[in-house]
């Protein structure tokens, strides 16, 4: 199937062949036939990705701070390789679609195959879209007028942020799309309505629906609003909606000298936000930012977990909102086709897109052939492999995937066949990028295939435990990133799993690979280093996520500790030579929450050691991220943000420094040379060790997750407690 993106760093807005995305959980997959360009939205894009460097930084000046802070923690070249990764992710253009469902995911029961169906899918051949973005289409709307669904609920969730009463007074600030809808729309609900453009063109439409139009160009847009609402003794507008989009701040300053005391002002578009305190002062007015199509948008427990909010508590979700559109549109009250500006075939996209930024129409729509290749899997080049030497299938087209991982795998000179990612996009995006051979949505494609001996699982955390258990099942090599688990049962399977494979689990616990660990390491005694007990206390400046991530979701991400602090469990696991035997943690707060990004943990090793990890998320980005201190037999290293160590106390040594190394790339060269010793003799075999043993993997998840119980139950917790126990025989 095709899809239309955007690269944000070339400028180029390309169609994309990619495999049908998967129907999940919650989710309806649909056909599209015609999908609506949104100008405004779509011309932003399309304009910043044409913009060079420096104009991009102009529009985008929030972002510096951001930039800056990273550079003195981390560098200057990572924080250039991290600048260039965004913006080579290209961008999924639209959000306005109408087509037939093909099929309908678990928990899905009012949506049926066939039907016609309306939601905020991009423009793409097939979409896969949550229940509550979908809603499904009168017999009496075609298509034509259904694709204006969305951003339909976009005007009316603005208006219902004004809540204007019957016989009140609005201006509309621009008549574009949106703001020639959120003014038909006020017309229904009874509002007498003032535009405001500098479009001929659209005002013209505007008056043709029986809306009182200026040109702001040509009239004082303040004083002609004030001299009608002064002609009914109202000493201004009730309400104002601004759709406009502009860099500048004379819109907001003009929307509070037109408006009446306590008036309200809703933001629908964009534009500068230095707001005067004065021109809102002595009129007591209100403000307010709308969020797109209503109530639910941008909550994941909405979206993506299917939950709707009471009716009777938030009359109108962003769902219903779409019902109410396509409900005026089969009354025949709300009329879109005057709107339509132009129709054009998906594959002649760029007669839109090449001129979008002086482009003077209303609505564009994309038409679609109907004729599509529902295949799950794309070939993008012909290759032969042979089975055992190392083939690598990727489960997960993330950030990570495409940052870290396929550059080291790039440098191992790594055989990768397949990648697969549930969208299909960003897989086929990576397959392009690093050659690979297939993209695909089925994850099993790479189960299933005899030539894949190493799979790499890269997905949500939730789902590590169960791929980890399918591709052990199915006789692969496993590496998947932390955390290996993230409920006590997970680890159990996994062990399980493991114990009857015989084959190799790989964790992505990375540090232990830098050159900076390994030289503390040697400095330590090397193999030896387990016979004396030390103190080691590392810090992870995590820095803040939001409270709505799914990372901080316990059935989702598993949270913070779970996910991240692992790493400084391996990395004073390794640095000591032993293994934790109890936990303790305490995190910031006085209750105990079901997860946390604040907490320090004590860590007791069967030698003697001690081990402190310190994760906090509430320190300044622009201080380094980690810090490792080891103290052993009157000696000192400070391992500094894996870019420098220092050493105090140690004859003939006392500082290592360069370039940023976590130890990514040496990880995966290892992993990638032991999966490949699999076709050498068995004296050769034998000599190759596991790079991490899997009672180590398992010592470290044990970690995390009792950790876990000693924040709730308030206790120091028995490792040997969770999950399961590694048997002699096994890879260890």
């Amino acid at each position: 199937m095709k899809q239309l993106v955007q690269n944000l760093r070339t400028g180029q807005t390309l169609l994309e062949d990619i495999p049908i995305p998967q129907v999940g959980r919650g989710q309806v997959l649909i056909q599209t036939r015609r999908s609506l360009v949104s100008l405004g939205t779509e011309r932003m894009l399309v304009e910043f990705g044409k913009a060079n460097l420096i104009d991009k930084v102009r529009q985008q000046p929030g972002r510096v701070k951001q930039v800056f802070e990273k550079m003195q923690a981390d560098g200057i070249r990572p924080t250039i390789d991290a600048v260039f990764r965004k913006l080579d992710q290209p961008i999924p253009l639209g959000y306005c679609n109408v087509g037939t469902v093909l099929a309908v995911g678990q928990d899905v029961t009012d949506i049926r195959v066939g039907d016609r169906v309306a939601s905020n899918g991009p423009h793409a051949e097939v979409v896969c879209v949550p229940r509550n973005l979908v809603a499904r289409v009168p017999n009496n709307v075609s298509d034509d007028e259904a694709v204006f669904t969305v951003v339909g609920a976009i005007g009316l969730h603005g208006i219902r942020r004004v809540n204007p009463t019957f016989g009140e007074t609005v201006v509309v600030i621009g008549l574009g799309l949106i703001g020639l809808l959120t003014a038909e729309l006020l017309r229904l609900n009874g509002c007498r309505v003032i535009g405001l453009d500098v479009d001929e063109t659209k005002l013209k439409l505007a008056q043709q629906r029986g809306i009182t139009v200026f040109n702001s160009n040509h009239t004082d847009p303040v004083k002609a609003v004030l001299t009608l609402t002064n002609q009914a003794g109202a000493d201004g507008a009730d309400g104002v909606i601004i759709t406009a989009s502009t860099k500048g701040d004379t819109v907001i300053a003009q929307s509070a000298q037109m408006c009446r005391k306590q008036g309200r002002i809703v933001l629908v578009g964009v534009v500068g936000l230095n707001i005067n305190r004065a021109d809102f002062y002595k009129k007591e007015q209100t403000f307010q930012v709308s969020c797109s199509y209503g109530p639910g948008r941008y909550d994941d427990t909405y979206e993506q977990q299917g939950h709707d909010y009471p009716l009777p508590y938030v009359r109108w979700t962003e769902n219903r909102n779409f019902e109410t559109v396509l409900q005026q549109l089969s009354e025949g009250r709300l009329d879109v086709k005057p709107l339509i500006t132009e129709i054009v075939p998906l594959a002649d996209y760029d007669k839109i897109y090449s001129r979008i930024g002086e482009y003077n129409g209303i609505a564009s729509l994309l038409s679609y052939s109907g004729e599509v290749e529902l295949t799950p899997t794309i070939v993008l080049r012909e290759t032969h492999y042979q089975s055992h030497t190392g083939t690598v299938g990727i489960i997960g087209a993330g950030n990570f995937t495409g940052a870290i991982l396929l550059p080291a795998l790039r440098a191992a000179k790594a055989d990768v066949k397949i990648i697969a990612s549930a969208g299909g996009l960003n897989a086929t995006l990576l397959a392009k990028k690093f050659g690979i051979t297939q993209s695909t949505t089925d994850y099993q494609q790479i189960i299933n295939d005899p030539d894949i001996n190493l799979c790499i699982i890269t997905t949500r955390h939730n789902s590590h435990a169960q791929l980890t258990v399918e591709a052990l099942q199915a006789g692969k090599h496993v590496f998947v990133e932390k955390p290996l688990a993230i409920y006590d049962h997970e680890l159990a399977q996994i062990i399980a799993a493991q114990q009857v494979s015989g084959r190799v689990v790989m964790v992505g616990f990375n540090r232990r690979f830098s050159p900076y660990a390994q030289k503390m390491k040697a400095l330590l005694g090397g193999q030896r280093s387990h016979q004396l007990p030390m103190n080691v206390v590392a810090t992870m400046n995590a820095g803040f996520i939001p409270a709505d991530s799914w990372v901080h979701d316990r059935r989702v991400g598993g949270g913070r500790i779970l996910g991240e602090a692992c790493h400084l469990v391996d990395l004073i696991t390794f640095l000591t030579g032993s293994r934790v035997v109890s936990v303790s943690m305490n995190a910031m707060g006085q209750q105990p929450a079901e997860t946390t990004d604040s907490a320090s943990m004590l860590l007791r090793y069967e030698n003697g050691s001690m081990g402190v990890i310190n994760y906090f998320s509430n320190g300044s980005k622009a201080y380094a991220k980690e810090r490792v201190e080891v103290y052993s037999q009157e000696r000192t290293l400070i391992l500094d943000n894996f870019r420098k160590l220092t050493a105090y106390g140690f004859r003939g040594f006392s500082t290592l420094s360069g370039r940023q190394d976590k130890g990514h790339t040496e990880q995966i060269k290892r992993l990638v040379q032991l999966i490949r010793a699999e076709g050498l003799n068995d004296r050769e075999q034998a000599l190759c060790e596991p790079l991490i043993p899997f009672g180590e993997i398992v010592n470290t998840t044990q970690v995390t997750l009792a950790a876990m119980r000693s924040l709730q139950e308030g206790r120091w917790v028995d490792v040997a407690s969770i999950g399961g126990r590694v048997l002699p025989e096994s890879h260890d």
